[in-house]
C-alpha cells in the first residue's frame, strides 16, 4: 500500500471486498431481471418517471449485510434504505440498480452501483454491469479499471470528436437541458442517453463517451463512478458542492480537452445548488 492509501486505514481489504460484492449483488440483479415480468413496480411518490422494485430492496439488502458483516463500524447511504451513521470515517453509498426504469423495461442499461467515502472523500468505486459482464473499479491513487483493463478517458479536444452522455429529470434543473443540447448540437456534438447515470460516467472514464451531463442527480448514482472518472484521468463538477451528497446536484463529467467547451455549454447551472 503506498503513503496516499495508508491515511485511508484499511482501504485494501474494503477495496477487495467492495470488488466481489458488487460483482455478486449484479448477479443477484439479473435473477431478477430474467424475471422481471413477475416483479412488483411501484412509483415513487405517485411519480411515473422514478420507480423501484422488489428487486432494488432486496439487492441493497444484500450489500448492506455483506459489507456490515466485514465493517460494522461502517456507515451507509442507499437509495432504498436510507442513511445509517452518516458521521462514520467510513461512508458507503449505494445505488443496488441504477437504472431501474431501464430495468423494468427489459432494457440493458441497468448496473449495480457502490462507493466509499472516507473521512468525506470518495475513495472507492463499482460499477457491476452484469448485462455486459463488465466490473469498472477503482481505488484512489491505484487507477480505473474495466474487470483487470486499465483504462483512460479519450483524448478528444472538441466535442464534435466523440459522444456525449445526457440526462435529465422532472427535478429542478431540467430547464438548463434544452439549452444544453442546442448548443451541443450547434458545436457539432451529438449526444446520447442511456438510463444509468453510473454507467456513463464510466463510459467517460473507459474512453467511450467524451462526456456527460445530469442536470440533477443524487450521490448514490453517481459516487462510485466519480472515484473511476478521476484515476481514468477525467475532470468533473464539483458535485458535492451545498450538501450534495444528501440533496443531490447537476453534474457535468468529461475528458481534459472537452471540459471546458462543455461546461460553457452548461453555463451558470453548475455553480448553483440544483
Amino acid at each position: 500500500m503506498n503513503q496516499t492509501l495508508s491515511a485511508f486505514g484499511d482501504i485494501e481489504a474494503r477495496y477487495t471486498l467492495l470488488k466481489s460484492v458488487a460483482g455478486n449483488a449484479a448477479k443477484l440483479g439479473m435473477d431478477y431481471y430474467t424475471r422481471r415480468e413477475n416483479l412488483t413496480v411501484i412509483h415513487k411518490e405517485n411519480d411515473l418517471q422514478d420507480v423501484v422494485s422488489v428487486a432494488d430492496k432486496a439487492v441493497e439488502d444484500y450489500i448492506r449485510c455483506e459489507l456490515s458483516k466485514a465493517f460494522p463500524s461502517d456507515g451507509f447511504l442507499g437509495e432504498e434504505g436510507g442513511a445509517l451513521d452518516l458521521e462514520a470515517r467510513y461512508l458507503w453509498v449505494i445505488d443496488p440498480i441504477d437504472g431501474t426504469s431501464c430495468f423494468v423495461n427489459g432494457l440493458h442499461s441497468w448496473c449495480v452501483s457502490i462507493g466509499l467515502m472516507v473521512d468525506g472523500l470518495p475513495v472507492l468505486g463499482a460499477i457491476a454491469d452484469p448485462n455486459h459482464g463488465e466490473l469498472f473499479h477503482a481505488c484512489r491513487g491505484a487507477g480505473a479499471f474495466v474487470n483487470d483493463t486499465v483504462i483512460r478517458v479519450h483524448a478528444a479536444q472538441h466535442v464534435r470528436e466523440g459522444l456525449t452522455g445526457v440526462g435529465t429529470t422532472y427535478r429542478r434543473g431540467k430547464e438548463s437541458f434544452l439549452p444544453f443540447l442546442q448548443g451541443l448540437l450547434d458545436e457539432g456534438g451529438m449526444f446520447i442517453r442511456n438510463g444509468s447515470a453510473a454507467l456513463m460516467i464510466s463510459y467517460v472514464a473507459a474512453g467511450r463517451l467524451i462526456g456527460y451531463y445530469e442536470t440533477n442527480l443524487k450521490s448514490w448514482d453517481c459516487l462510485a463512478g466519480l472515484v473511476v472518472l478521476q484515476e481514468a484521468g477525467g475532470i468533473a463538477s464539483d458535485f458535492l458542492r451545498n450538501n450534495g451528497l444528501l440533496d443531490g446536484n447537476s453534474l457535468l463529467v468529461a475528458c481534459p480537452g472537452v471540459y471546458e467547451q462543455l461546461s460553457d455549454l452548461v453555463g451558470p447551472s453548475l455553480d448553483t445548488d440544483c
